[in-house]
């Protein structure tokens, strides 16, 4: 996520209702890789908004991109498994 990204600014919020509807199941954390770029380096992020998707520490699934409702569902379900 960054300031000037405008795909960000439709997937953040999106994202964030549907993290809502996991009852804490997902905690969801946002980065701005402008102030972060050891966190873009080290995770190899190339392209914004990109989500990752950690487990235990280690990265589960990603995507880059905007998804819809439906397929954040999914992401999620797949997650928590």
């Amino acid at each position: 996520m960054t300031r000037w990204c405008g795909p960000c600014k439709i997937l953040g919020p999106r994202l964030e209702k549907m993290v809502a509807k996991q009852h804490g199941k997902v905690v969801m954390a946002k980065v701005d890789i402008d102030d972060h770029t050891d966190l873009a380096i080290e995770y190899e992020v190339s392209a914004v908004p990109t989500v990752l998707a950690i487990k235990n520490g280690d990265v589960v699934d990603k995507f880059v991109g905007i998804k819809d409702e439906d397929q954040l569902e999914a992401f999620l379900k797949k997650l928590i498994g």
